[in-house]
């Protein structure tokens, strides 16, 4: 997969060059972590004057060839994301897009399959766990290579808000959101700490208050962030386009990251057949394992409850 370990390019094709899809890509620039970026879009002349302004960049970033191509480009490339798909409309909720954009799915994830049989698939577009489940099953591929961005951004805007209260660094902020990309999602509070210190412990031990309401309203912030983004500015992707890169770079590095990536779930917590998120080992293999939280009842009752969220939703879409 990395170019450590062969001498091919580390080609990364991106399906969808709007905002997401274009915001991927630079970030997988300035990240320098593939040394070829191709976009692929059905409007063609915004995918050029992306790949143009992309380009660009090189001279100031990191080595890269940038080009506009088509499906057949998937063929050799270390991921193919897709980001494209219908857009989230103010008010509207992520499973709510889930029949248009599984439309869109039927057509180009068995393309990309029959391009590219060995290599992985990293889903953006939303429903992200509904869709993950529809390009395992389109595909044909493994499970452990089609990999959904999941809640490695609520997860992030979590520990960003609780970084924000601890006045400390986000990054040593350690707290997991689960299940569904979206209204159902479930924080794990029994587990979240800072430098291993349980958060009621660490406000004990440094004099600070550990007020249950700011931190139920720091969850409710996670979770309708991008409702508000997208009130405000029409949509979300700086942040998405850095959780892609992220999970891009634990896989070209073989880097073995724990992150809450969406995956088929078969087994864990009672649950069987769906994609959910959870924190998983992501390297060159894809999603190397799942990490099996130890959850407390409530935490796991809520866990179920996103599970069948999500399936209501795949079972509407007549995959099979």
């Amino acid at each position: 997969m990395s170019s450590s370990s062969s001498s091919a390019p580390d080609r990364i094709v991106i399906i969808g060059a709007g905002r997401v899809g274009s915001t991927f890509a630079y970030t997988l620039l300035l990240e320098g972590l593939a040394s070829e970026i191709v976009l692929v879009d059905v409007n063609r002349e915004r995918a050029e004057g992306e790949a143009m302004d992309l380009g660009h960049a090189v001279p100031l970033t990191h080595p890269a060839r940038v080009w506009v191509g088509d499906y057949s480009d998937c063929g050799g490339a270390a991921l193919t994301g897709i980001t494209g798909g219908a857009a989230q409309q103010p008010g509207e909720g992520r499973l709510e897009l889930a029949q248009r954009n599984a439309e869109i799915f039927r057509e180009a994830v068995p393309r990309i399959a029959a391009a590219n049989p060995g290599g992985m698939l990293l889903v953006a577009t939303n429903p992200v766990d509904v869709l993950t489940y529809a390009a395992l099953k389109l595909s044909g591929l493994p499970a452990e290579r089609v990999i959904g961005s999941g809640t490695v951004l609520d997860t992030a805007r979590f520990r960003y808000l609780l970084s924000q209260h601890y006045r400390v660094d986000a990054r040593s902020v350690h707290a997991h959101v689960i299940g569904e990309h979206g209204d159902s999602e479930v924080p794990v509070w029994s587990l979240a700490n800072i430098a291993g210190m349980p958060l009621g412990r660490f406000c004990v031990a440094h004099g600070l208050e550990h007020d249950p309401a700011a931190m139920e309203s720091y969850f409710l912030q996670t979770r309708d962030a991008a409702y508000g983004i997208i009130e405000r500015k029409g949509a979300t992707y700086y942040a998405i386009g850095a959780a892609l890169a992220r999970i891009v770079e634990a896989v070209l590095r073989d880097q073995k990251s724990v992150l809450s990536v969406s995956s088929l779930v078969q087994g864990a917590y009672g649950i069987e057949d769906v994609a959910l998120s959870l924190p998983s080992v992501v390297g060159s293999g894809g999603v190397e394992r799942v990490i099996r939280l130890d959850l407390t009842p409530e935490e796991t009752e809520r866990l179920r409850g996103s599970a069948e969220t999500i399936r209501r939703t795949i079972e509407k879409l007549r995959l099979d």
